[in-house]
């Protein structure tokens, strides 16, 4: 009987560390528990401690990475290094990755500047489900736009707003120099992003007059 692909339920990297698994964990158990009347699910419950139970026990999970064929050379997802799952500031981190990621995809492929809300999910290694308000907050903010195919793309406010915060907000900036946010075709120019020293765009002199006012800015509806 073929087991169940504990990683994408989870919504994790097959990399994932031991400590992001258990945050993972204690976020679902609170949302699937059977006493909680909204969200509550008793079978994603039960699912739930099943993947929990074996992910964490390091010999369950290495010999079910090896009838799976899991963990092969997959980027690290944001998740694994930065926190999501806090109430306020979780949030925020969420904005800032998928500004992020948007911004990566826009300096990468300018003619193809479009992310889908798939890759979102597994580049942040979160659920799409935990992300409404985010992506329903970057767009009334007009940082990000919704394309034809329901993809998303950066707006120019959203650039402005990263290449202004970037040198002030560290989580930002550390995920802008994450060499794996994009994989490469090839590998050649991914050892050449890897190596080089992070992209630091100039700030314009009236953006940076302004720059104390919008400091924050993600932080305020």
């Amino acid at each position: 009987m073929t087991q169940p692909n504990y990683y994408e339920f989870l919504q994790i990297s097959p990399n994932a560390e031991a400590d992001t698994i258990h945050r993972v964990y204690r976020f679902l158990a609170v949302r699937f528990h059977p006493d909680n009347p909204e969200t509550g699910d008793t079978d994603k419950f039960i699912l739930l401690q099943k993947a929990y139970e074996l992910l964490s026990d390091p010999d369950l999970r290495a010999k079910y990475d090896k009838a799976n064929g899991e963990g092969a050379n997959e980027p690290a997802p944001f998740s694994d290094s930065v926190d999501f799952m806090d109430s306020f500031d979780g949030e925020l981190n969420r904005r800032l990755a998928v500004l992020a990621l948007l911004y990566m995809r826009r300096r990468k492929d300018p003619d193809h500047p479009a992310v889908s809300l798939f890759e979102i999910e597994t580049r942040m290694g979160f659920p799409r489900e935990y992300l409404e308000f985010t992506l329903w907050y970057l767009q009334r903010k007009l940082y990000v736009s919704r394309a034809d195919n329901a993809d998303f793309v950066l707006l120019a406010e959203g650039v402005d707003f990263v290449e202004a915060q970037r040198p002030s907000i560290p989580v930002l900036n550390k995920m802008l120099t994450t060499s794996s946010i994009f994989s490469s075709s090839n590998p050649a120019t991914a050892d050449r992003r890897a190596d080089s020293s992070p992209i630091i765009t100039p700030v314009p002199i009236e953006r940076r007059k302004n720059k104390d006012r919008r400091r924050h800015q993600l932080g305020r509806g």
